[in-house]
């Protein structure tokens, strides 16, 4: 009973599961460009690494952002023109809780992450979420586009880790501020996985980006619980082109 998952909120990644969310094979590609050309091959190609014909899919599932418009969209049509060509369901799990459920596999109960990717414009899409134990998730905070520093700032994420390639790139604006009465959300960055101090393998703990086989297993649990898992992007803010206004006609 395969499950199809794809990402294409930053890097694009494709991933195959069975229906106890056992991984069966992957892919990833880190271009933040060219999603279009890479997704139809990589999931022919995790389909062939796994064996399995595309119509042994039971469902698909996709990441649904927050996101740029581009990228995004081109995960979530080709989630839903696949379901909807094999007569199968898809679901979407917003992309910052795989982040948030990798973390829970390596970070202790209890701990409470601040997970963020790259918005640009020094800005990030971020979550707040309490890790309850080795594979579920609380949210705590639903996703939000904000510069660094204004997340960094903010009340709700004092005392958190954080994890993802947010933290990576404006890790200077997301250090522990100087305030007793607000202390900002610990950047975890470096070797050792040292939750006490703030420091964990971001990238070798697969804490960067979001892994589909992660959307798998959550899709899997919520839908197993009666959850409906709508496909609608979070895009969080408009795009920077947008169509031009038609102009008006004088006529004289």
């Amino acid at each position: 009973m395969p499950v199809l998952a794809l990402d294409t909120s930053a890097a694009v990644a494709v991933a195959l599961t069975d229906d106890a969310g056992v991984l069966l094979a992957e892919r990833s590609d880190a271009q933040q460009r060219h999603h279009a050309e890479l997704l139809t091959p990589m999931i022919a190609a995790v389909l062939a690494d796994a064996g399995v014909d595309r119509r042994e899919l039971t469902s698909v599932v996709v990441g649904t952002g927050p996101a740029p418009f581009t990228g995004l969209r081109v995960g979530l049509v080709t989630a839903r023109t696949l379901a909807l060509a094999l007569g199968i369901p898809a679901h979407g799990v917003p992309s910052l809780d795989a982040v948030a459920l990798r973390a829970s596999r390596t970070l202790p109960s209890g701990t409470d992450v601040l997970v963020s990717t790259d918005a640009r414009r020094r800005e990030v899409y971020w979550a707040l979420y309490r890790l309850v134990d080795a594979g579920r998730i609380e949210v705590l905070v639903a996703p939000e586009v904000a510069a660094a520093a204004d997340v960094a700032a903010d009340s709700r994420t004092a005392g958190a880790l954080a994890v993802g390639r947010g933290a990576l790139l404006y890790a200077d604006a997301l250090e522990p501020r100087s305030r007793p009465e607000s202390p900002g959300p610990v950047v975890v960055a470096g070797a050792e996985p040292v939750p006490a101090q703030g420091m964990v393998d971001l990238e070798g703990f697969g804490l960067l980006d979001p892994d589909p086989a992660e959307l798998a297993r959550l899709a899997l649990g919520r839908v197993a619980d009666g959850r409906a898992l709508g496909t609608e992007p979070l895009y969080l803010r408009r795009p920077d082109a947008v169509p031009q206004a038609a102009r008006k006609r004088v006529l004289g």
